[in-house]
C-alpha cells in the first residue's frame, strides 16, 4: 500500500524550517510530501485567492495543506485543481500532532458521574434578580444543583417563595440551613436535598421529604454519624455523608484519611465533598485544587460535592470542576494518566513551548525582505526582526526605544507594536507560547482575538462590496 502523498503550501520564510521538521516527520508519521513555497514572505498573509493564482496544478498528491492563516472558501481551491484541500495548523511546530494524531479518536469528556452543587452565599440578603443571575451563571458553568446558603441566625421568611422562582426557572435546589422553619419552608417549595443533619437536627428531619446530607457530630469522629443515620433510614429518607474536609493547617490530611475510613466503612453509601475548604481557604489558584479534589472524589466514589466562587481566585471554580470530573472520570475508567488528553485546565502556563533556536533566528533574520516587524518570544528574549535589522532583549521599552532610533514607525505601527510587545511581556515572564496575532492561551479562559490580518481582510471585503 503507497503512502499518502501530501503538498504543504508555505511562505518563504518558514520554508527552511517547514523542510527540516518534516524530512524528521514523514519517515515517523508515513507519509510522502513536497513544499510548495508560493510568493510571499508571511504564510499568514496568504489568501484563497493567492493560492488559485500562484499554485501550479499537481494531481499527483492526496491533499494540500495551507497554512491555518490562509484566508477564503477552499471549495474554491478544490474545484479548480481536483484536490482537496484543508488547512494546517497556524503555528508550524504543531504539524506533528496535526498529523501524527489526525486518526486517533479524540477522548470523549462528555460523560461525569460527579455532581456540582454550587452555593450561593448569604442568599438571603440578595435580591431576586442577583440570585437568578447567579444560578444561572452557575447552571452555564456545569453546576447540577444550586444550595441556596442561609445565614445563622437570621430567619429568612421568603425562602420558600424564592424556591419556586428557581423551581419555575428549572433549577435544582438544595438549601444549606439548621434552621427548622427556613428548611421545612424550602422542602414544601421543592428543595430536593438538605444541608444538612446530625443528632441535632434528626428528630424534625424524619418528616422531611428530601435527601439529607449527613455529617458527623464531632468532626474527628466519623462514626458519630451512624445514629443520625440510621434514624433518617429508618423513616425512609434517602441521605448521603460528608466527613467534613477540614482547610489545610487544620487538620486536611487527616480529614482525607476519614473520608477513606468513611468509603471503606460504608461501601454503599452516597458521599459528598465540600471542597470549599479547600479552594475558598488556599490562596492559590484555584484550577489545581480542584483538579486534585475530582481525583479523589472519583477515586473513591464521591458522587457530590459542595462549591461555591466568592474569593476572587475561585471566580471560575465551578467550570474547572466541571472539567475536571469529565477528565478525572475518562483517566480511571479508561485507565491512562491524565495528560495529553486535554489541555483545557493549563490556564497559566502551556502543555508546550517551541522555539527556532539560535541558528533558526539568525537565518529569519536574513530572509526577511520587508518593513513589517516578526516578534518572537524565546531562550529567555523579545525577538523582532523585519528588513532594517534583528533586535532583542527582555524589557520592552528599552527595544521599543532602540527600534525608534533606526527605523521609522507610523504611529498605527507604533501602536501594534506596543499591543503586541505588552503580550510578548506576559508569554516571556510566565513561560508561555507566544504567536504574533494571535491571542495567548489561557485554557478555558482564553479569549479569541482576531489578528492583523483578519481585520484588514474583513476591510477590503467591505471596501470592494
Amino acid at each position: 500500500m503507497s503512502e499518502e502523498r501530501i503538498l504543504f503550501v508555505t511562505g518563504r520564510l518558514a520554508e527552511v524550517s517547514l523542510h527540516k521538521l518534516l524530512i524528521q516527520l514523514a519517515p515517523k508519521v508515513g507519509f510522502e510530501y513536497d513544499v510548495a513555497a508560493l510568493g510571499i514572505s508571511v504564510a499568514a498573509l496568504m489568501s484563497v485567492d493567492f493560492v488559485a493564482r500562484k499554485l501550479e496544478k499537481d494531481a499527483s498528491f492526496d491533499r494540500v495543506l495551507l497554512p491555518g492563516w490562509c484566508g477564503g472558501d477552499l471549495a474554491v481551491l478544490t474545484q479548480k485543481f481536483g484536490l482537496p484541500f484543508e488547512r494546517g495548523p497556524k503555528d508550524l511546530f504543531d504539524l506533528p500532532e496535526y498529523l501524527g494524531d489526525r486518526d486517533r479518536i479524540p477522548a470523549d469528556l462528555s460523560r461525569y458521574d460527579i455532581e456540582i452543587l454550587a452555593e450561593i452565599n448569604h442568599a438571603p440578603r440578595l435580591s431576586d434578580h442577583d440570585l437568578l443571575e447567579q444560578a444561572k451563571r452557575y447552571q452555564a458553568a456545569g453546576a447540577d444543583v444550586i444550595d441556596l446558603g442561609c445565614v445563622p441566625d437570621e430567619s429568612w421568611s421568603r425562602v420558600g417563595e424564592v424556591i419556586r422562582l428557581f423551581r419555575d426557572e428549572g433549577f435544582r435546589v438544595s438549601i444549606d440551613s439548621f434552621d427548622r422553619r427556613e428548611v421545612e419552608l424550602a422542602v414544601d417549595a421543592g428543595a430536593e436535598l438538605i444541608l444538612s443533619g446530625n443528632s441535632s437536627n434528626s428528630e424534625w428531619l424524619v418528616g422531611c421529604e428530601a435527601e439529607v446530607v449527613v455529617i458527623p457530630d464531632q468532626t474527628h469522629d466519623i462514626s458519630t454519624m451512624q445514629p443520625t443515620m440510621d434514624r433518617l433510614y429508618e423513616s425512609g429518607r434517602a441521605i448521603r455523608i460528608d466527613p467534613i474536609l477540614e482547610p489545610i493547617g487544620f487538620g486536611f490530611a487527616a480529614s482525607l484519611a476519614r473520608y477513606m475510613e468513611a468509603r471503606r466503612r460504608w461501601p454503599k453509601t452516597e458521599m459528598m465533598m465540600g471542597i470549599g475548604n479547600l479552594t475558598e481557604l488556599s490562596e492559590v489558584d484555584s484550577a489545581g485544587l480542584n483538579f486534585i479534589s475530582a481525583a479523589i472524589c472519583q477515586e473513591l466514589g464521591i458522587r457530590s460535592v459542595l462549591t461555591t466562587e466568592v474569593v476572587n481566585w475561585c471566580r471560575s471554580a465551578v467550570k474547572e470542576f466541571d472539567l475536571a470530573r469529565r477528565l478525572m472520570r475518562h483517566s480511571i475508567t479508561q485507565q491512562v494518566l491524565p495528560k495529553h488528553v486535554n489541555s483545557q485546565l493549563v490556564l497559566m502556563r502551556d502543555p508546550k513551548v517551541n522555539e527556532l533556536g539560535a541558528d533558526g533566528l539568525l537565518h529569519l533574520a536574513t530572509q526577511i525582505r520587508d518593513a513589517n516587524f516578526r516578534v518572537i518570544v524565546e531562550r529567555g528574549e523579545m525577538h523582532l526582526l523585519n528588513r532594517d535589522g534583528y533586535w532583542h532583549g527582555t524589557d520592552p521599552f528599552e527595544l521599543f526605544d532602540e527600534i525608534m532610533q533606526n527605523v521609522p514607525v507610523d504611529p498605527s505601527h507604533a501602536f501594534y507594536l506596543g499591543y503586541e510587545l505588552a503580550k510578548a511581556t506576559t508569554a516571556l515572564t510566565l513561560g508561555k507560547q507566544y504567536h504574533q496575532d494571535e491571542a495567548l492561551q489561557w485554557g478555558f479562559l482564553t479569549l479569541p482575538e482576531r489578528s492583523i490580518h483578519e481585520r484588514r481582510r474583513e476591510k477590503q471585503k467591505l471596501s470592494s462590496s
